[in-house]
């Protein structure tokens, strides 16, 4: 597969959430990619293993878990939201790919404790696992206590980033390693250069080969262009949750997971950017296999 057909998905996917209310016809999607219908769909099917509609079908649940999780936001708005005609329609979607209602998902998240807590005030119902609930959010918040150097919210100025686009985490090892050839190649590279992971998906509500990142090398100069598929962008700056931490490699979930319950129990609420890690160190040259990075949630 070229690279410029990647590329051109890969904005394809971008369009695609920025517009879920939208009109998204497949002869729409093949317009912003440049090809026919025809050879739209067959190069979108290649390299996502979906059709466009299907695609953007599991993008609306998605992004409706992602609003259950981590706002207030009701079940008839979230069904709104992103285009269902009624609660019936949504309920019956998103117990299709995850084989439960919108509100059972919602209150087997941990992330939502506080809405539990919420809940059970103010009308007395108990729900049969909320010991459950206390006895993980205790335990995540002492694992966050013990291994996190620091936790704050700090405000990050923009940064420049040169990415690849990458889905699943097979692949993002991959294009670091062509990135990092590439930088070598540009001079771009030397001891304080530092390697950041954007996270457009969540593992909490996408599978894991179809997680959406961006393998990126944090600019020390500002460039005007690059070349084949790498790319070049700027993160805004903005408010952030910055979680600082040394990981082992499976330690990640319960770094991220923990950082949300910060978030939540201090009454913040993300802000609509994606979150990602900067990365300070090269984990496979560390006598312990971990990585220093500092874990990023944008806020409002």
């Amino acid at each position: 597969m070229k690279s410029y057909h990647r590329i051109k998905i890969h904005d394809v996917f971008e369009y695609i959430d920025r517009n879920l209310n939208e009109d998204l016809s497949l002869e729409v999607l093949a317009n912003q990619a440049s090809m026919s219908p025809y050879h739209f769909h067959r190069i979108f099917k290649m390299i996502t293993s979906e059709t466009p509609n299907g695609y953007i079908v599991r993008r609306k649940i998605e992004k409706s878990a992602s609003e259950l999780v981590h706002h207030l936001t009701s079940i008839t708005e979230i069904a709104l939201m992103f285009g269902f005609q009624d609660n019936s329609s949504f309920t019956r979607s998103f117990k299709k790919y995850y084989g439960m209602s919108p509100t059972a998902f919602r209150l087997e998240h941990p992330n939502k404790f506080l809405r539990i807590k919420m809940i059970n005030s103010k009308n007395g119902q108990v729900y049969p696992d909320s010991e459950q609930y206390i006895c993980f959010i205790n335990e995540l918040k002492q694992w966050i206590m013990k291994n996190a150097k620091k936790v704050g919210i700090k405000n990050l100025p923009a940064m420049q980033v040169a990415y690849i686009h990458s889905m699943g985490l097979e692949e993002l090892g991959r294009n670091y390693q062509k990135l990092v050839q590439w930088g070598m190649s540009e001079g771009l590279m030397n001891d304080q250069s530092q390697m950041i992971t954007i996270y457009h998906d969540s593992f909490k509500v996408t599978e894991p080969h179809k997680v959406r990142m961006d393998a990126c090398l944090l600019l020390q100069k500002e460039l005007k262009q690059a070349k084949e598929e790498v790319r070049l962008k700027f993160i805004p700056e903005g408010k952030f949750i910055v979680g600082s931490f040394e990981l082992g490699m499976q330690e990640f979930e319960q770094a991220w997971t923990g950082l949300f319950l910060w978030m939540n129990e201090n009454e913040y609420q993300k802000a609509d950017r994606e979150p990602f890690g900067i990365y300070y160190n090269d984990f496979n040259s560390h006598p312990e296999k971990k990585a220093i990075v500092d874990l990023c949630i944008p806020i409002k």
